[in-house]
């Protein structure tokens, strides 16, 4: 299974206030590459969204704006691949909000929710939060909400429930973007 899993971190309620970006690249059913950065989202942070994550102000600063991430990593947002989130409809739309904000063309891609594969297979789990899961399957989550550790324990969460559940049954989840 190839596949990136993303995690995004915002500055505030806005979806379009993208603050770090995490992805976790699969191939061949292994984590492969793993990719950070912080943001600079240009736009005021919320005590709220710092107290969760701990990223402030001063901390992207000097950071990348999104337009000039966005440039690396667009070649995995394309109509053939699959990018996987926890709660993807929240980091699918910050990638939305985002790059609407900055007129950026929008990708189509293919998209899987850990999430919701998560509530369907493992329906007797008190919660599905991903550390919840996480703790559940056994699988390492060091510093939640730091986009990398996420990242990275999502695919590791899609990779269990491969080995656990088949392919097949993971493509009735897969949808277009």
């Amino acid at each position: 299974m190839n596949f990136a899993a993303m995690d995004f971190e915002t500055a505030n309620a806005k979806r379009a206030s993208a603050c770090s970006l995490a992805l976790a690249i699969v191939r061949n059913n292994q984590v492969t590459h793993e990719f950070y950065s912080l943001i600079n989202p240009e736009t005021d942070f919320s005590w709220r969204n710092i107290n969760v994550h701990g990223i402030h102000k001063q901390d992207v600063a000097n950071a990348p704006t999104f337009p000039e991430l966005w440039d690396h990593i667009a070649p995995l947002f394309t109509a053939n691949k699959l990018v996987v989130a926890h709660n993807a409809s929240f980091d699918n739309s910050v990638l939305k909000r985002t790059l609407e904000r900055y007129d950026l063309l929008l990708p189509h891609y293919l998209t899987l929710d850990t999430l919701k594969t998560s509530k369907q297979f493992y329906p007797q789990m008190v919660n599905h939060k991903l550390n919840t899961v996480c703790d559940e399957l056994h699988i390492e989550l060091e510093h939640h909400h730091n986009a990398l550790d996420d990242s990275v324990a999502c695919a590791n969460i899609l990779l269990t429930q491969q080995q656990q559940f088949g392919n097949s049954v993971l493509r009735n989840f897969v949808k277009a973007i």
